[in-house]
Order: structure tokens, then C-alpha cells, then sequence
């Protein structure tokens, strides 16, 4: 896949995924909504490291200032 993510994009969905781990980790969210928030911080936080929004494709959105 081509990469999809600009640079702002990336940074606020790596501070977002490590907020809601930090949400977790300080027991600030517990039961099915821990398990919802670690999910969302993951996801985020691998989409943020491979530079690719599946649902950026879908919508056919951009960020990024080069479409490799």
C-alpha cells in the first residue's frame, strides 16, 4: 500500500495512542473500556508507525505532501 500519512497526521495519532495508554496504565479506565481504549491506542499507534490510514483509502484522503 502507499503510504497516505503526513507528518502532523502521524504526530497526533502517536500522542493520542500513548494519552490513551496512559490511560490505561494509571488504572484511570477499567473493564470493557480498557480493553476498547488499549485497542484504539494500538491501532493508532501502528498506523502512525507504517504511515497508513486504512480508512484514508477508503475515503481517498491524503495528508501527505508525496504520495509514495
Amino acid at each position: 500500500m502507499r503510504k497516505n500519512m503526513g507528518i502532523i497526521d502521524k504526530t497526533i495519532r502517536v500522542v493520542i495512542g500513548l494519552a490513551v495508554y496512559g490511560l490505561f496504565m494509571l488504572n484511570l479506565t477499567s473493564g470493557w473500556i480498557a480493553l476498547l481504549t488499549v485497542t484504539l491506542g494500538t491501532v493508532f499507534l501502528l498506523t502512525a508507525f507504517v504511515n497508513i490510514c486504512p480508512l484514508y483509502k477508503i475515503l481517498g484522503v491524503k495528508t501527505c505532501s508525496t504520495y509514495n
